[in-house]
């Protein structure tokens, strides 16, 4: 295993300082010692990135495609090695790791396949018009280009579909931009792993090394990758306070940048009555489980219900109480995740009006289930009622009536995602509050729960501030690949010199918008 920072693919030592992995499950340090990047040699990775920008935006989308697909299968050709490290240093079950490294893999094919395609550039075209009058209209073409390069940050909670070869590496290289990754110190030989496997397709695919680089270190080195005046955006997924100390580094740089980052959030669900009354039971569970899934550190973890006072309310509680009761406490991945979720938990129950519904122990790195209770009134007059508990815990809103259940609707910060939970009737008696929902989320979901995000062309993994830094963007599905193009316009351009995708004769076959029509002409 490679314990170097990788430059350009090529391992480098430079530093005197390292970093270890940790167990969560034995708490044992991981023998391996990571050297951390110094200043030289993020410089190095940031000119080095630079340089094959050149090359590697000039290649042709099957052969990015090639070079995608190729990442995929060196990924899967390190089979029970990457899987064990991976278990060993985030105590997550094999079953989950198996699964992720399939959605990585899957993740990577998909985007192998959009840019063979090619169609996504959005190329348009609009010609010449020589004899309209008053004034000729001159040739105006446009398509989308790659920006440079991207810094990326791995993500605690995802070892590999959001980290090292994740959904925000398979963009970005899709895009056709170099990568400098940024591994998180939580699972570091699983970032090595997943590096040498991208290294060996660079090297199969005769792409020019410095496409990818991977970085060890902690908070300055973050710092120091996104102030680099040659990094031209960055894709962070992680908590609120990270997200944002980010997007204001980026902001204050002589030269801002676009950060995409994505920072959590407590995706509500709103439980309507009629739905109450017929599957109660069924709710309280499906709930609970979807609290506790991953020991609650999934972004999309529901952190808010919210319901309307009644008889039948009040037995949905108690279905719920013994739902959380049930749940088992699982090991979180590290200890900063740990202490964390047990401060803001007891922040949380220990709030003025806040009911304790039930709190399981919380101890050596394992995270209880809770659920607490609250009034409508109460959560939207205190507002840190909303922060997000990373963990297995949510805060159920009991409201009066529908009324202030559309205010509480209207107050939420920008989520992720939204349910509404409803028979047919309750959902048509609630075209209001699905209405004000639409401008809170970048997802609103119908008798479902949060947890789970489909990787596809039509997922929006995003929503509004704060969670996340952007909410025209995504993180999943092939539109994740347009937080790192730009559009540019070419007048008068000669067609020998314009792009391929914009050229007179379609050399590609992709679809192309030409005065005003689509089509592969």
């Amino acid at each position: 295993m490679i314990t170097e920072n990788l430059i350009a693919c090529i391992p480098s030592s430079e530093g005197k300082t390292a970093l270890q992995s940790t167990n969560p499950i034995t708490q044992q340090m991981l023998p391996e010692r990571f050297v951390v990047a110094t200043p030289e040699e993020i410089n190095k990775a940031c000119l080095e990135a630079s340089k094959a920008r050149k090359i590697y935006r000039n290649k042709s989308g099957k052969k990015k495609a090639v070079f995608l697909r190729t990442i995929a299968d060196e990924i899967e050709h390190l089979g029970d090695v990457l899987v064990n490290r991976a278990m060993s240093e985030t105590g997550l079950p094999q079953g989950r790791i198996v699964g992720e490294r399939g959605r990585t893999c899957n993740q990577l094919r998909l985007f192998a396949d959009l840019v063979e395609e090619g169609s996504w550039v959005n190329a348009i075209i609009d010609e010449a018009l020589p004899e309209r009058k008053p004034l000729p209209r001159v040739d105006i073409r446009k398509m989308l280009v790659p920006l440079g390069p991207i810094a990326v940050f791995t993500a605690s909670n995802f070892p590999l579909a959001f980290s090292t070869a994740g959904g925000d590496t398979a963009s970005v290289l899709a895009a056709g931009c170099p990568v400098i990754v940024k591994s998180h110190p939580s699972h570091l030989g699983t970032n090595a792993l997943v590096a040498k496997a991208i290294t060996n397709a660079i090297q199969k695919c005769d792409m020019p090394n410095g496409v990818f680089s991977s970085l060890n270190g902690e908070i300055e080195t973050g710092q120091q990758l996104v102030q680099h005046p040659l990094v031209k955006a960055v894709g962070f997924t992680g908590s609120y306070a990270g997200g944002k100390a980010l997007f204001d580094l980026a902001n204050n740089r002589p030269e801002p940048i676009p950060v995409y980052a994505e920072m959590g959030s407590n995706n509500p669900v709103f439980v309507l009555s009629e739905k109450l009354k017929n599957h109660s039971q069924q709710m309280a569970e499906t709930i609970a489980n979807s609290v506790n899934l991953g020991a609650g550190q999934f972004c999309t973890n529901p952190g808010i219900l919210v319901l309307e006072q009644s008889e039948i309310a009040q037995t949905f509680l108690g279905d719920l109480t013994k739902a959380f009761e049930k749940l088992p406490s699982d090991t979180m991945l590290n200890s900063g995740i740990h202490s964390k979720y047990i401060k803001t938990k007891n922040e949380f129950l220990n709030s003025n009006r806040v009911s304790v519904l039930f709190d399981s122990t919380s101890e050596s790195w394992k995270a209880g289930p809770a659920v607490a209770r609250v009034s409508a009134s109460t959560f939207m007059n205190n507002g840190h009622l909303q922060e997000e508990v990373f963990g297995p815990f949510t805060i159920v809103v009991v409201c009066n009536n529908k009324k202030e259940m559309l205010e509480v609707a209207s107050m939420l910060n920008g989520q992720l995602t939204a349910s509404l939970m409803g028979t047919s009737a309750d959902l048509e008696e609630s075209k209001d509050l699905a209405e004000v929902l639409m401008e809170k989320v970048g997802r609103l979901i119908f008798n479902g729960v949060p947890t789970g995000v489909e990787v596809c062309s039509a997922m929006h993994h995003g929503g509004p501030f704060p969670s996340t830094s952007n909410s025209l963007f995504t993180s999943v599905g092939t539109d994740a690949i347009k937080r790192f193009v730009r559009p540019v316009a070419f007048q008068n351009m000669p067609n020998s010199l314009l792009p391929s995708e914009l050229q007179n004769e379609n050399p590609l076959g992709i679809w192309r918008t030409v005065n005003g029509e689509l089509t592969k002409s």
